[in-house]
C-alpha cells in the first residue's frame, strides 16, 4: 500500500467523495480500503443494495470500460475484481436478508479437455461485479456436468469457455445435447475464449460469442433484458 493511500481518512469523506474514492481503490485493486469503505457506508445506514450498485458495480463498470479499451490488462482487472470480492463478502449476507434479486444467474465453466481458467475467472468476477449470481463449475467439464449444474441451479445463462482449438468443438456437443433434451431454449448460451470468433459462436448454436469479460457482461445484460421483455409481451 502506498503512502498516498494511507493518508486518506475514508471516514472524513462525505458520501459522494467516499464512493468516488472507493471507485479509485477498486481500480487500483486495494481490497482492504474497499472493505473499509463498504463498512463505513453501511454504518451510515446505506442499504446493502445501494452500496453494491453505486460503490462496487459503479467502480467495476469503470474497470470494465478501461479493460475493453486496452487501458487495463488482465492482471489489473483480476486485482480490481479481488478488491470487489472483499466488499461483496461483507454485502452478500445482507443482500440475502433483504431478498435483493441479482440481475440474473449464470453457470459458467471451461469445457472438457481444457484446464485454462484465467479468462473464465475474469468473466466470473466481472459478472459478479455487475450484480449477477455466478455459479462457477471450474475446468474440464463434460456435458453431464453442465446439464447437472443447469438442473440444480436453474440459471438464466450458461457460459462456456475454451482456450484450445482442440476443445472448442466440445461446445457444440453440449449445445446439441441440450437440443436433444429439449432444454436449449430455456437458457441463454454464451461462449468465449481466445481462439473463438463470432462465426464459430453462430456455427455451434450459441446465442452470442463474447470476445472479453466486459463484452460478456454487456451481452448478458442485454440478452436477459430482451428475454424478460419478450415474456411480458
Amino acid at each position: 500500500m502506498s503512502d498516498d493511500y494511507e493518508e486518506i481518512d475514508l471516514r472524513a469523506l462525505d458520501d459522494d467523495e467516499l464512493v468516488e474514492q472507493m471507485h479509485d481503490d477498486l481500480y487500483n485493486g486495494l481490497k482492504e480500503e474497499v472493505e473499509q469503505g463498504t463498512r463505513i457506508l453501511l454504518e451510515r445506514k446505506w442499504g446493502a443494495d445501494t452500496v453494491l450498485d453505486r460503490a462496487l458495480v459503479g467502480g467495476m463498470q469503470i474497470v470494465g470500460v478501461d479493460f475493453r479499451d486496452g487501458i487495463l490488462f488482465v492482471p489489473e482487472v483480476l486485482q480490481a475484481a479481488n478488491a470487489m470480492k472483499g466488499g461483496m463478502e461483507i454485502l452478500r449476507p445482507l443482500l440475502a436478508q433483504t431478498g435483493a434479486e441479482p440481475i440474473g444467474k449464470i453457470v459458467i465453466g471451461t469445457v472438457k479437455g481444457d484446464i485454462h481458467d484465467i479468462g473464465k475467472n475474469l468473466v466470473s468476477m466481472m459478472m459478479e461485479g455487475a450484480g449477477f449470481e455466478v455459479i462457477d463449475i471450474g475446468i474440464n467439464n463434460p456435458v453431464e456436468k453442465y446439464l447437472q449444474a443447469l438442473e440444480t441451479h436453474h440459471p438464466d445463462i450458461l457460459g462456456m469457455s475454451a482456450l484450445l482449438t482442440t476443445t472448442m468443438p466440445y461446445m457444440k456437443v453440449v449445445i446439441d445435447t441440450m437440443k436433444e433434451k429439449g432444454i436449449r431454449n430455456d437458457y441463454i448460451v454464451l461462449v468465449g475464449g481466445a481462439p473463438l470468433n463470432e462465426e464459430f459462436g453462430k456455427a455451434v448454436g450459441a446465442d452470442a460469442y463474447c470476445r472479453d469479460a466486459a463484452v460478456a457482461v454487456d451481452t448478458a445484460k442485454a440478452l436477459i433484458r430482451a428475454r424478460r421483455l419478450a415474456r411480458v409481451a
